[in-house]
């Protein structure tokens, strides 16, 4: 499956807010197939979170865009969410893969070990932090792109940085051995989250202006 290079990651004050869901549509349409939208939200109950990814499936199918759910398994499976992102409180990988055999699974790690272990799961790409510094995880220990690139170096899964990555990091990023970057503040928290996915974009591609549409499959073929 080819992964997409921007993730965008929501938390609980994101989708707590009135306007989340004229936002996250278009983030949606902004980023077409070149997208993810990670729908993460820790205190949010099952209800609330099986309604916000039943009211955006149909966005991004239309736009292409991919729909995964973070942690909740159950809730991926209810909306048929294209796949599910794991991290150290969710059930294991292979309970996981077993329930959903044909749909995309990223994990998030932290370091080499739990990198090469996600790796040899077989997981479809890795989320690796903290890369810069972030104002939502203060006083945590930096990666860097010093760190980034000793485990893109030892993994063949696509690693997308964590922590505090702006368009500017992108150059750097992606010669440390980044596929792509999953991004939370640099989208909600911009004026129009819709630039701010274009910015992103035309980063990844190399360009100064809008990148242009690429095709994206989020199926697995096995």
């Amino acid at each position: 499956m080819r992964v997409a290079r921007l993730h965008v990651v929501t938390d609980d004050a994101t989708v707590a807010q009135p306007a989340f869901p004229a936002r996250a549509a278009a983030v949606l349409e902004a980023g077409g197939a070149r997208l993810a939208l990670h729908l993460r939200a820790h205190a949010a109950s099952a209800r609330t979170l099986h309604g916000i990814a039943q009211a955006l499936i149909p966005i991004a199918r239309a736009s292409g865009a991919g729909l995964i759910v973070n942690d909740r398994v159950d809730i991926a499976l209810a909306v048929e969410a294209d796949g599910v992102q794991l991290g150290v409180r969710s059930i294991p990988w292979r309970t996981v893969r077993s329930l959903l055999p044909d749909r995309a699974i990223g994990a998030s790690v932290h370091g080499r070990v739990d990198a090469l272990q996600a790796a040899a799961d077989g997981t479809d790409w890795l989320v690796l932090g903290t890369i810069y510094a972030t104002a939502s995880h203060p006083g945590t220990s930096l990666l860097g792109e010093v760190g980034l690139s000793g485990i893109a170096a030892v993994v063949a899964t696509p690693v997308l940085a964590i922590g505090g990555v702006r368009p500017e990091h992108v150059p750097g990023l992606l010669a440390a051995g980044a596929h792509g970057a999953a991004v939370l503040s640099g989208i909600w928290h911009a004026l129009h989250p819709a630039d701010a996915v274009q910015a992103y974009l035309a980063a990844f591609a190399g360009e100064t202006a809008p990148a242009r549409e690429e095709g994206q499959t989020w199926k697995r073929s096995g």
